[in-house]
């Protein structure tokens, strides 16, 4: 049985290529792979047969997707519709990850995966759009939402993530200006990777919340990194309307995986646990 995994040098997809056997992984990367080129990646999934396709592939630059709209639609929807077609044409299950963004932020208690959707920015309507094409489209399908994720190899686009870029302030001596009013739940994407493989089993289809437990501001989640290292950087607490971001966030964003603790599968640690392991992970903490 194979599985296809698209973005398989991603920060996601880096940790789900560790724990997928050889004999089962398609690794499928960018530009061979290029998602929205659909009838090159149709030739591809058609000569793999594969039985289950993971597609982490994503353009979630938040702020240029407000320039680059069409860009976002292009990756985020109407590739994730064409893929949809062809994993409907395959029998193939298709695992599809979506965003914490799709909410707007205005209540003050976890969402769940039945309260409705309310994006605020174009990266969040586009990652939406992709959802709705999926859930329409074939019912063989996972739309995860998931937030704030953080792994060993750092976003591909990105070039890092948030805890290595705050490492890297901190030890260049610089200034750390961090938002303090957007809630969210960093994730760990060696936690996430092997309870997304281990649903992607069940066969129980549909759409799931899939965090670390627990919640804070950015401006914690940096101060939280800082203490578990002993570093006193200069970390300043910021609004969001003074940190000037062209894209807006919404202020509250933790999910709920209560779909997911029904199935009884391994549960989510704190995120600040989560964190402990990944900086002994990356060499930054011992013991």
């Amino acid at each position: 049985m194979t599985i296809a995994l698209i973005g398989a040098d991603g920060q996601l997809g880096t940790d789900l290529t560790k724990l997928i056997p050889p004999g089962r992984l398609a690794a499928l990367t960018y530009p061979e792979c290029d998602v929205t080129r659909p009838g090159r990646l149709r030739r591809t999934l058609e000569s793999l047969r594969p039985s289950i396709v993971i597609n982490t592939a994503a353009y979630h630059r938040v702020d240029e997707c407000e320039d680059e709209p069409l860009t976002a639609l292009r990756v985020n929807a109407l590739a994730v519709r064409d893929l949809a077609l062809a994993c409907r044409e395959l029998d193939a299950v298709l695992v599809h990850f979506s965003t914490d963004y799709v909410f707007d932020g205005l209540r003050r208690e976890p969402y769940v995966e039945e309260d409705a959707p309310h994006p605020l920015n174009a990266y969040g309507v586009s990652k939406l759009a992709g959802e709705h094409f999926l859930r329409s489209l074939w019912p063989k399908h996972f739309v995860l939402r998931t937030c704030g994720l953080f792994g060993e190899a750092g976003s591909k686009e990105k070039g890092t993530n948030f805890v290595e870029s705050m490492i890297a302030g901190a030890r260049g001596g610089r200034t750390l200006r961090v938002v303090s009013d957007q809630i969210v739940t960093p994730t760990a994407t060696a936690e996430l990777a092997p309870r997304v493989l281990a649903l992607a089993e069940t066969g129980a289809f549909g759409l799931y919340h899939m965090t670390n437990e627990g919640r804070c501001t950015w401006f914690e989640f940096a101060r939280a990194v800082f203490e578990i290292l002993g570093l006193q950087p200069d970390l300043r607490p910021v609004t969001s309307e003074v940190f000037g971001a062209r894209a807006r966030r919404p202020c509250f964003s933790v999910l709920e995986n209560r779909a997911y603790n029904r199935l009884s599968l391994p549960p989510f640690s704190h995120w600040r646990n989560a964190l402990e392991s990944y900086l002994r992970l990356k060499g930054h903490l011992s013991g």
